[in-house]
């Protein structure tokens, strides 16, 4: 049975936090974009992916918290918190709302506004 596409995107955060980049590439088309609000503009899916391995090598462990997921035809709509457990022992978290967007079944078009909230001492 196929998944709809909320079961989708929920697949594609258990393989980031699984740090499984080649799984959740493979879930997109082959001209994916992504848009941050960090500043760096538009990035293709590829730049993403070696941003966020570099991101994680000093990372023990990633959890997504999904808060709350609207689903319509090709577009999910989420509220979710990353929880980061770093190698130092610090914790902190992201506070993020992503906008996720399907053509022939796979993720075309990631927006991304996120909050990272100052690290707490573990």
């Amino acid at each position: 049975m196929e998944q709809n596409i909320s079961e989708k995107v929920e697949s594609g955060l258990r393989l980031l936090e699984s740090y499984d980049f080649t799984g959740f590439r493979a879930m997109c088309t082959s001209g994916c974009t992504l848009w941050e609000n960090d500043g760096n503009g538009e990035q293709t899916i590829e730049d993403r992916m070696v941003q966020f391995k570099s991101f994680v090598a000093g990372v023990d462990s990633l959890r997504y918290e999904v808060l709350r997921r609207f689903e319509k035809a090709d577009e999910v709509l989420q509220q979710h918190v990353l929880h980061v457990a770093l190698a130092d022992g610090t914790h902190n978290q992201v506070n993020a709302a992503v906008y996720f967007r399907f053509a022939d079944g796979l993720i075309d078009r990631i927006e991304e506004y996120g909050y990272a909230v100052p690290a707490d001492p573990a």
